[in-house]
């Protein structure tokens, strides 16, 4: 018999006991797993028709997760592989909470939490997420990076680029670059700029069943080849980018041994400067495969065949979450001394953050443009807007790398190299508009202070119906005796920062008993 007509076959007996979803899984897909888990093959079946998990991490760079826990009405358990991570029941709906709004968590799928967590992030490093949309795992970085250091967060398609850069701001994040551009083109200007590098990479998405059934009804055989040539690229490319001594995080939220241990072990025997940290199998996570039936690892060496051992994998019938795969990538070659690296750190300060992008067009700063240089040279003339309005309303914020891009104000993180002929969609802290001899604050300037920060207040609460009405777009009435000032000289009159429990969630200019509502339309509640 013809080997597909086997498969089917074979496919086709074992959908007798595959529960309601197990009913809609392709054939072939089955035949390949049922050969991967052998006797745990049974219970990885069962565990599509158990009740998909929900989780949501914390953005401690706004709220502490003592905070939120004391602060919040949900019911939450916590995720074992990530501190500020919780599972919630569905009926919680946090992202129609006033505090999603406020940047205070980020809705994300359990197992996904894992890959930054093994990324091992610390203050101050160059991280780079090279297939970053929507920003789940940039910002979760970012809270790792604390402020401090630069992140890069790259994706290739420019309409997802635009959940990217919501979420970045959303999450008042201050020191991220957002770029749209294929990562060959990347790589010329970041040689060995990075210390870490996540590769969330783009995947047959056979872990994604249970959360998204439709993937299972479109999926198809090839799927996993032509997933793996992309993948294989991404790891390449990405490896000309990391320093040496640099720890790179390779994902995905798949299955298949090509796409996973056998693409680690190719990268291994084509790159020997990597090696594999090997991740602890705890917490439900299980060790990498080093072969399996069908003798796919066969054809590499010995030493790569033993290093994907380290890698992990989250199995949905062994833990509470969806499927992932993750291995933990460290370039052994010689670090630079650390007088040199810093010699070169102030090199690469000294050098323009970003050069003209002539070809560039600027559609009024929506995220999904490209970002052009003003045309003209910079002078301490073009800012003082800005200056002038950050010492009214946030005098204590520390600006860095000030940049000017037509209107459009950026602060740019120290130290990026030359972007030339790079879709920049972002190149910094987005701080707003200088039009007409005038300062307009922007939106992720405001979700990137804190209560602090701010001179002139306005407190809501988020049971309140004047949360709703602000987060709605509404015009407020508010008393001159609920802005809360720093001292009694400041006007009452002009901007305010609108906080919803303490926490920021935009701007409203006040006059006389009415704030006008700055809250983007769309960004507003509906």
């Amino acid at each position: 018999m013809h080997l597909f007509l086997i498969l089917r076959k074979v496919g086709h007996l074992l959908t007798d006991s595959d529960g309601v979803l197990g009913r809609y899984l392709p054939a072939e897909f089955k035949v390949r797993m049922s050969s991967l888990l052998g006797e745990q093959y049974p219970a990885f079946l069962a565990s599509y028709d158990k009740p998909r998990l929900y989780g949501l991490r914390i953005n401690t760079l706004k709220c502490t997760t003592d905070l939120f826990l004391e602060l919040t009405t949900f019911q939450l358990k916590s995720i074992p592989w990530v501190s500020s991570g919780f599972y919630y029941d569905e009926d919680s709906r946090p992202g129609k909470h006033p505090h999603y709004h406020s940047g205070l968590y980020y809705i994300q799928e359990p197992s996904a939490m894992a890959p930054v967590e093994l990324l091992d992030v610390q203050p101050g490093e160059r991280v780079l997420d090279l297939c970053a949309a929507p920003g789940g795992k940039s910002t979760q970085i970012a809270t790792k990076l604390a402020g401090q250091g630069m992140l890069v967060t790259n994706d290739i398609h420019s309409d997802r680029v635009k959940a990217l850069v919501k979420n970045i701001e959303l999450s008042g994040v201050r020191n991220a670059v957002v770029l749209n551009e294929q990562p060959e083109k990347l790589k010329h200007s970041f040689v060995q700029f990075f210390d870490k590098i996540l590769i969330d990479a783009p995947c047959s998405g056979e872990g994604m069943f249970r959360k998204e059934p439709d993937m299972a009804k479109a999926w198809e055989p090839d799927w996993v080849e032509r997933y793996a040539a992309m993948q294989r690229e991404l790891l390449d490319q990405a490896a000309d980018m990391l320093r040496p001594g640099g720890r790179m995080v390779y994902s995905t939220c798949t299955f298949s041994l090509e796409e996973n241990e056998a693409m680690i072990a190719e990268f291994l025997d084509k790159h020997p400067e990597f090696m594999v940290v090997p991740v602890a199998a705890v917490d439900g996570l299980s060790h990498g495969y080093d072969t399996n039936l069908s003798g796919q690892l066969n054809s590499f060496s010995e030493r790569a065949r033993e290093a994907v051992q380290g890698s992990v994998r989250l199995w949905p019938h062994l833990l509470d979450g969806e499927g992932h795969f993750v291995a933990v990538l460290l370039h052994n070659g010689i670090v630079e001394p650390s007088a040199q690296a810093e010699t070169n750190l102030q090199s690469a300060a000294a050098r323009p953050a970003i050069k003209p992008n002539k070809s560039a067009k600027l559609a009024k700063g929506k995220p999904s443009s490209s970002l052009p240089s003003s045309g003209k040279q910079q002078t301490e003339v073009d800012l003082q807007w800005l200056y002038r309005f950050m010492a009214e309303h946030a005098p204590e914020v520390v600006l860095s790398h000030v940049t000017l891009h037509g209107q459009h104000v950026y602060a740019s993180p120290i130290g990026l190299p030359d972007l030339s002929g790079i879709r920049i969609i972002r190149p910094g802290w987005y701080m707003g508009t200088i039009k007409k001899q005038r300062f307009e604050p922007s939106h992720a300037l405001a979700m990137g202070l804190k209560k602090e920060d701010a001179v002139r207040t306005i407190e809501l609460e988020s049971t309140s119906a004047a949360a709703a009405r602000y987060l709605r777009g509404e015009t407020l009435e508010v008393a001159e005796a609920a802005i809360h000032r720093r001292n009694h000289d400041i006007p009452c009159k002009g901007y305010c920062l609108v906080l919803i429990d303490g926490f920021p969630v935009g701007w409203g200019k006040w006059q006389d008993g009415i704030l006008k509502n700055e809250y983007p339309p769309g960004w507003r509640w509906t």
